[in-house]
């Protein structure tokens, strides 16, 4: 057997950067698996919110806009099986995880005949065809974020998280659309799907919160002027029925319509975003391969980005010898950000958000509270022509007075009609003129 000399670490340094080009090549190339499910998505989370109203109003409404749907469904179903079939090939290096979760993603599309039989012939309610939808998606989601799972490259990861936080992000806003839809079209506010509605909503803002914080200029402001339109103004009305109504309280069927229309704006929005990050994604992918590619050019280069770049638990090591410095504890062993895994960041980001929630809920019913009580020291000086100081004497006494938080006096003042202004300023005149 011939002698083979040993690699070289100049060899090895290359053969890495190597890997890490062909890894960029396999996420660039499963970029149109991540956007056919994306689409399939999409499509299935619009039929869940038309089947939800068609099963919640027995069958009154959008039995068309269902159908409609369903065929909007199959078209997508088309193109991401003809990519599955790629996916099995060895070179695309897809993990046994990812392949479980490609079978599980098809059984439960085969299933879904059977499932839109049952919703037809109205043989299920609007609340276990809403968690059939959903279980369904969810299997797409996990996928989703397995494929777009891979080693961390700076210019690529950031994007990652932006867009795995968007699409959990647009999924919980379709599955509040369901259930809101089904809230309003049955007519009826009841406690269980009320309190589902708020933890969505909540749900939603902690996900879009990371797009945002992740996401690149141009689509935070995209998002961010949605946010401000008037679509977003007439959802957060209808959400505010939905959310201020007592349990067993008659709610106006006729608004399931409109919020079925006004939750498909922004889900809209969201899917529009998650395109054009997907696209991103692929721009990102393409010129970390060039750079790649150029810098293989120059192994003594890479070498030397190697020795300036030692492993970190080297590099706290060496810092706990060096006499030049007071050590506080021994070296332990850390996961290098580098090495770690995109699911890795994601658990390690949900840990840190987690350990944040309550400080991040404090802060923000402070800032709704000054919000609102701002607000309402501007009515009584604009209405009742009173100082900034006498209009809040004047909340401060109420709130005294009627043994009622600040905050409640503030809205209910808010809430006052036009005409009881008017009476409290002719008062306030009589006043003035004893």
């Amino acid at each position: 057997m011939p002698d083979t000399a040993p690699l070289s670490p100049a060899q090895l340094v290359l053969l890495a950067r190597q890997r890490e080009i062909d890894a960029m090549r396999r996420l660039q190339a499963r970029a149109d698996l991540v956007e056919a499910l994306g689409q399939l998505m999409h499509a299935l989370q619009r039929e869940r919110g038309a089947s939800s109203i068609f099963l919640a109003s027995l069958g009154v409404h959008f039995a068309d806009v269902r159908r409609v749907t369903v065929e909007a469904v199959h078209e997508s179903q088309q193109r991401l099986r003809l990519l599955v079939e790629s996916q099995a090939e060895p070179s695309q290096g897809a993990s046994a995880r990812i392949l479980s979760l490609l079978a599980w993603v098809l059984l439960d599309l085969d299933a879904l005949p059977a499932l839109r039989a049952r919703i037809e012939g109205q043989a299920l309610s609007a609340h276990d065809a809403v968690a059939a939808y959903s279980t369904l998606i969810a299997g797409q989601v996990e996928l989703i974020s397995h494929v777009a799972d891979a080693t961390l490259v700076p210019g690529v990861s950031p994007l990652l998280v932006a867009f795995l936080h968007l699409v959990q992000g647009k999924e919980a806003a379709g599955q509040e659309r369901a259930v809101g839809a089904l809230m309003y079209a049955s007519g009826l506010c009841d406690d269980e799907h009320q309190q589902r509605v708020i933890h969505l909503i909540d749900s939603q803002e902690r996900s879009l919160q990371v797009f945002a914080e992740f996401a690149d200029p141009a689509l935070r402001a995209r998002w961010e002027a949605h946010q401000l339109s008037a679509g977003t103004a007439r959802l957060e009305r209808l959400r505010r029925t939905l959310c201020a109504a007592r349990p067993g309280m008659a709610l106006d069927s006729q608004l399931s319509e409109a919020w079925f229309d006004v939750s498909s704006a922004r889900i809209d929005m969201l899917w529009d975003l998650e395109v054009a990050l997907t696209q991103r994604l692929r721009e990102a992918c393409a010129e970390q391969i060039r750079q790649a590619e150029k810098e293989l050019q120059d192994s003594e280069g890479l070498l030397q980005r190697l020795r300036d770049n030692p492993p970190p638990h080297a590099h706290a090591v060496e810092h706990f010898f060096d006499m030049a410095s007071q050590p506080e504890a021994a070296p332990a062993l850390a996961v290098d950000p580098a090495s770690a895994t995109l699911l890795q960041l994601l658990q390690s980001q949900s840990t840190r958000l987690a350990g944040m929630e309550a400080e991040l809920d404090a802060a923000r019913r402070a800032l709704h509270e000054r919000k609102v009580i701002e607000r309402a020291k501007g009515v009584l000086m604009s209405r009742l022509r009173m100082s900034e100081e006498a209009a809040f004497r004047a909340l401060q006494k109420t709130s005294m007075d009627q043994n009622r938080r600040l905050l409640d006096v503030a809205e209910a003042t808010l809430s006052l009609p036009d005409q009881t202004f008017e009476q409290l300023a002719a008062q306030q005149g009589d006043k003035l003129r004893r």
